[in-house]
């Protein structure tokens, strides 16, 4: 039988449970995953293997009308990611107006690759209201498959798997068959602390927030780890260091424990906060980051 190996692009709205089905088809923790919107920043890809097939995942961030520099190139990672897609998923769920960002539906429309939607969220609805969805996704893309799913109960996991592996061109592995990303260490550690903050802290304090690692260093026993949480202004550093640094230590807290998990290895881990204030708007600094190219 000939390999089957394609790229399978998930986009959406924010808040639809894009991360939480990425990490829940390849099985590892990927993609961060909060309530709030904007958690994921990067095209992040997870990578699946069978016998004779590779299906490489693509998480991108939740469609949203761009306001600032960064906003606009996450934007760009998601029309990148409709651009080169051999396979789409389309994350919607029971709780979003179905024509939000319809440019992206009708773009959709136009494509020639496999379309799959997703209805996700289906354990917090009804089966009338979910039927009637599905009936809204199958008039608005004829050609797609549209199918039920909870990421959260990983429920419908696998018709979405068998779907996709259906729908795979023909083609060698694009990657080893032992890899799980493209991503580094350093983007996992990184993500880690983000995801805590995004946890921790309230209104704008995580949207202003960006988190470079600074040194990276790999001992027998442990990682080394130093970090540089920057913020856009000085009041935003005193909350996120908090009083007598309580706040910030919180955080670090519950990265390293997590990068322990993630990593398998001890982590010794130190965060600092600067103040940047043009880093969302900034070319140079958002290169640094990884939203340039």
């Amino acid at each position: 039988m000939a390999h089957r190996s394609g790229f399978v692009n998930i986009i959406g709205n924010p808040n639809v449970g894009k991360s939480t089905l990425m990490n829940a088809l390849v099985g590892e923790k990927l993609s961060i995953v909060t309530a709030k919107a904007q958690t994921t920043r990067h095209r992040i890809m997870g990578i699946v293997n069978g016998e004779d097939w590779q299906i490489v995942y693509s998480d991108t961030p939740g469609i949203l009308k761009p306001n600032y520099r960064l906003q606009q190139n996450m934007m760009n990672f998601v029309d990148g990611a409709i651009g080169d897609a051999d396979i789409i998923l389309y994350v919607t769920d029971t709780i979003e107006t179905p024509d939000k960002n319809a440019e992206y539906v009708e773009k959709l429309q136009r494509i020639d690759c496999p379309v799959v939607v997703v209805v996700n969220k289906i354990d917090i609805s009804d089966q009338p209201k979910v039927v009637d969805l599905m009936k809204y996704w199958q008039e608005q893309l004829p050609k797609a498959l549209v199918l039920p799913a909870s990421a959260q109960e990983r429920f419908g996991l696998e018709s979405i798997l068998n779907a996709v592996v259906e729908r795979l061109p023909e083609c060698p592995p694009w990657y080893d068959k032992d890899a799980f990303t493209d991503k580094n260490l350093r983007f996992f550690a990184s993500e880690i602390i983000r995801e805590k903050i995004l946890l921790n802290y309230k209104e704008e304090i995580p949207y202003c927030c960006e988190v470079s690692i600074e040194s990276f260093k790999e001992g027998a026993e442990r990682y080394d780890i130093g970090a540089v949480i920057y913020v856009m202004r000085e009041s935003q550093k005193g909350i996120v260091i908090g009083k007598k640094g309580a706040a910030l230590k919180k955080v670090g807290t519950q990265a390293r424990i997590d990068m322990e998990d993630f990593f398998q290895k001890k982590v010794f881990l130190q965060i600092y906060v600067k103040v940047d204030p043009d880093w969302r708007e900034d070319k140079r600094e958002l290169r640094k980051f990884g939203y340039e190219d």
